[in-house]
């Protein structure tokens, strides 16, 4: 079975989603991920890249190769990848067990880490992702995607 490819930054991401996001496509696509991700009963290989990702894929502002949204976009994104990947310690294009990079992020990421890591990311606001990284911490992967209309 091939691997599920997530950018380092995604890795992240999906502890915090709550069914916001870029189109409904995307929205339908991080849904799916996130819900594998959160399956405490499936694991599975997920390769971590810095480049464009198989949830990319669904979002309106994927190039060929590239993040589009605006000019500086696909800069900003490879910098969080390149800061989570090294955060956890793991290798860009390394193929790793789902369980084994939910527990690097449980052991890892603090909710202020997100500050740094994520920093400029326009979702930080919300609040989401530094709870969602504060659920995992606590061992609750496996929490609900809320449809309260926050990410």
């Amino acid at each position: 079975m091939k691997p599920l490819r997530l950018r380092g930054h995604h890795l992240l991401c999906v502890h915090g989603f709550r069914g916001m996001g870029y189109s409904p496509a995307f929205v339908e696509k991080m849904r799916e991920v996130v819900a594998k991700i959160r399956d405490e009963e499936q694991d599975f290989l997920i390769q971590v890249v810095a480049a464009l990702d198989d949830a990319c894929m669904a979002c309106p502002h994927h190039g060929e190769t590239t993040c589009q949204a605006a000019p500086d976009s696909n800069e900003h994104v490879l910098s969080m990848d390149q800061k989570v990947i090294r955060h956890l310690g793991i290798e860009e294009n390394g193929v790793y067990l789902k369980s084994e990079l939910v527990q690097r992020t449980a052991q890892k990421v603090r909710p202020d880490d997100l500050d740094y890591l994520c920093a400029n990311c326009s979702w930080l606001p919300y609040g989401v992702c530094k709870e969602g990284i504060a659920n995992v911490q606590r061992g609750n992967v496996a929490q609900k995607i809320e449809e309260d209309g926050r990410r």
